[in-house]
Order: C-alpha cells, then sequence, then structure tokens
C-alpha cells in the first residue's frame, strides 16, 4: 500500500517570503525521505488552501492524507481552525482518509534548530552563560500555548543561558523590546532573540522591530534540518496511531 499523502499545513502571509521558505522546508523534508509524496497547503491568504489541495489530492486517487500543522502550539488554529477545514472537507470527500499530526512543539529538536539559527547568527555555545535569550513567539490567547512557551523558556535556561524570558508579537505581553531590556536589568553582559516562527510575516517582522536594544537576532526557523525532522517525526507518529476511524481529527 502507498503510505499516506504528507500535507504540511503553514498558516499563511501576505509576506511572499512565506510561502516561499515553507516550500524550503518541504524540500528539506523530501531530501530526507525520497519517494514520499508531500504536498502544502495554507490556512489563509495563499491560492494553495487547505480544501483546494485535498481536493486535487483526491481527484488524483490519493487514498489517505496525514495533514501535519506547520504549527509550534496547540493554540487556536491547531484546536479549532484546521480541525473544521479538515472535517469539511472529509465530509465532500468520503473517499479520502484524512488525519491530523500534532503540531510540532515542544520538542528537543525545536530547541536544537533556535540554537542552530543562534550559532549561525554569531554565538557560540560557550557564549550561553553570558548570554540572556528571549525566546519571541508569536503569541496567543490561548493558556495552553503561552504554557508551551514559558515551560520551553525554562528548559533552555537550565542548558546554562545566563537567563532566558518569553516575549510575544501579539495578544500577550511581554513584548519583545520589554523582555530585552528585562534581561539587560537581570546583568545579562549580551542579550539575544530567538523568534520562535517558522516564516518570515507581520509577526516576526515585529519581533524583528522589538529586537533593535539586542546583541544578537538569530533567524527564523524556516528550513533547519531538525525542524523537517520533526516535522516528519510528527508525520510518522500520526501513522503509527491506532485507535482512529478513518478520519481522526481533534474535537
Amino acid at each position: 500500500m502507498r503510505p499516506p499523502v504528507l500535507l504540511a499545513v503553514a498558516h499563511g502571509s501576505r509576506d511572499p517570503r512565506h510561502a516561499a521558505t515553507v516550500h524550503a522546508l518541504l524540500r528539506r523534508a523530501r531530501a530526507l525521505r525520497p519517494g514520499q509524496r508531500m504536498e502544502t497547503a495554507f490556512l489563509d491568504f495563499d491560492t494553495a488552501s487547505v480544501p483546494r489541495v485535498l481536493e486535487r489530492l483526491a481527484a488524483a486517487g490519493a487514498e489517505e492524507v496525514v495533514a501535519v500543522p506547520l504549527l509550534l502550539t496547540r493554540a487556536f488554529h491547531a484546536k479549532a481552525d484546521l480541525p473544521a477545514v479538515l472535517r469539511e472537507a472529509g465530509a465532500r470527500l468520503p473517499r479520502l482518509s484524512i488525519r491530523q499530526a500534532g503540531v510540532l512543539g515542544p520538542s528537543p529538536l525545536l530547541t536544537a534548530a533556535l540554537e542552530r539559527r543562534l550559532w549561525e547568527a554569531g554565538l557560540r555555545p560557550r557564549d550561553r552563560r553570558s548570554t540572556g535569550l528571549v525566546l519571541a513567539s508569536a503569541g496567543s490567547t490561548d493558556p495552553e500555548a503561552i504554557a508551551v512557551i514559558a515551560d520551553m523558556a525554562r528548559e533552555l535556561r537550565r542548558t546554562g543561558w545566563c537567563a532566558v524570558r518569553p516575549a510575544f508579537a501579539s495578544a500577550s505581553p511581554p513584548r519583545t523590546d520589554v523582555a530585552v531590556r528585562a534581561l539587560r536589568g537581570d546583568g545579562c553582559p549580551r542579550v539575544a532573540v530567538a523568534p520562535l516562527v517558522i516564516a518570515p510575516g507581520r509577526l516576526p517582522n515585529r519581533i524583528a522591530e522589538g529586537a533593535r536594544e539586542a546583541d544578537v537576532l538569530a533567524g527564523v526557523l524556516g528550513p533547519a534540518p531538525e525542524l523537517a525532522r520533526l516535522l516528519l517525526a510528527r508525520y510518522d507518529e500520526a501513522r503509527a496511531a491506532v485507535g482512529h476511524g478513518p478520519l481522526a481529527i481533534p474535537a
């Protein structure tokens, strides 16, 4: 039997760099798993919408799809938006079995991708103890998502950074600039900002603006090898899940 199609679902953005970065991530994943069919869809701002891509897959004879959200926490898009889109598509395409995989975070691979970007921005592993780190995410009103970012910040602190503070580009305080100044107040000789975002867009731009007083600004996660491996891991976990019917979409 053919393995299910891996459908990577990104948020989408009016910024053309967003889609280009997502496609680069999928190219990295394809290189890691030759022969695996992978497609990309977007929840908003792109013509490759989730319903349209699923319709195309069904018309081409695909029988099973695993939708992997390119989302870092279980907030609204993962809990409500994407499941609703997948349910509606499943009702219109009864011969297509659809399963939603888990979101990407948290994961040690995600942390490794963050640190890769920090080293690429000029830091070295031995700089941890003299560097305060801002873990800057897009932000959410969902308490579960906020708690995940706070937990990640605590875990990063245990790896030897001078101090680690979470920050958010929207919805929740503190903003990136506030976290940068707080780390200065904590006595950290150097401050770095690590964007916990996959691709460029409006909110990553806000993070960059808030990092003007920082010493180091890392790049977005983009097609980091660790992120590509994590994408495949979530696909594999969904495939291995048992006890689900043909349509396994979170309620």
